[in-house]
């Protein structure tokens, strides 16, 4: 029996990967990497949307007794809720975010030829392509908010869904479907304004932070990983601050119709931050910032790692 022939680099035979286009090695890579890096920090992002989202049971705990809570409601896998709507999501938002971004930075060349330059350029083309990314993934964000909102311990969902008169969702379809026949289109896009107020800002100032970086990186570094990913971290907090609060106001928006009927309606991406800030207090607009910081530490270690981990196969 003839043996099995066996991809060797040096026989000049090449493998599934060698046989791909670059981009979408590049693409399962960044799908790889942000997957593993999302999973590291989903407990401590479960934690944050319950902060941003004033759960009652956590409206004055810290994060150690929020975490011990759900170690105790919910078990180890309480951390994950709604991690898998976030994984689900990444290739599809990076594959449009990366696209559309070289589209927009092209179209913007032709057309403004002698106007948009340099860190300009890379701010516009950052905040189209971050969203037209974001519209056509948002669902996926809902979900995974609606997703890590619940609190319910397994053995007590019945079969009707329902957990103490509380609407409780079983996984990612069941929350699109349920989403979709009670508000149809608008209500898969509850929120979607903050979002796109933000992202814009954001995904330019990233992009712009990125590049202003990248330009003080020595010569001999600009190739590197560490170099790469810590540029990107950087210059994603420094978004992700100036914008926080429409990321509160967008997380409250998502999970308007699970909250008792008697709390006041958001209406309005501004006026949210205003009723926000006048009932719950302007520290509400930045509540669970702080774990951000501390995300962003653990983000580029695992990014990192699953980065090495793809180079090596």
């Amino acid at each position: 029996m003839a043996e099995q022939k066996r991809h060797d680099p040096e026989d000049g035979t090449k493998g599934p990967l060698d046989l791909m286009p670059l981009l979408a090695k590049e693409l399962l890579a960044g799908g790889l990497s942000g997957g593993f890096a999302k999973t590291a920090v989903a407990p401590l992002e479960r934690v944050k949307i319950l902060f941003q989202t004033r759960r009652a049971e956590f409206q004055s705990t810290g994060l150690i007794r929020s975490a011990v809570r759900i170690a105790k409601t919910e078990g180890l896998l309480g951390f994950y809720r709604g991690n898998g709507a976030s994984v689900a999501r990444i290739i599809p938002y990076s594959a449009i975010h990366y696209t559309s971004y070289e589209e927009y930075r092209r179209l913007i060349i032709q057309t403004f030829p002698d106007v948009w330059k340099g860190p300009a350029l890379d701010l516009m083309a950052g905040s189209l392509s971050g969203g037209t990314a974001v519209l056509f993934t948002y669902p996926l964000d809902l979900t995974r908010t609606k997703l890590a909102y619940q609190i319910v311990s397994p053995t007590k969902l019945g079969a009707s869904g329902m957990v103490n008169n509380e609407q409780v969702y079983r996984g990612i379809t069941d929350c699109l479907t349920r989403t979709y026949r009670e508000g149809g289109i608008r209500g898969l896009y509850r929120g979607v304004a903050p979002t796109l107020v933000g992202i814009f800002p954001y995904a330019g100032l990233k992009f712009y932070f990125y590049e202003e970086m990248k330009r003080h990186v020595p010569e001999e570094y600009n190739k590197s990983i560490m170099a790469k990913l810590t540029c990107g971290s950087v210059a994603g907090l420094l978004g992700q601050t100036f914008t926080y609060p429409l990321e509160v106001v967008r997380r409250q928006m998502q999970i308007q119709k699970l909250q008792p009927s008697d709390n006041a309606e958001l209406k309005g991406t501004f006026k949210s931050i205003l009723l926000i800030a006048q009932r719950q207090g302007w520290k509400q607009l930045f509540s669970g910032l702080s774990i951000n910081y501390i995300k962003m530490r653990l983000s580029a270690k695992s990014e990192l790692l699953s980065s090495r981990a793809y180079q090596r196969f």
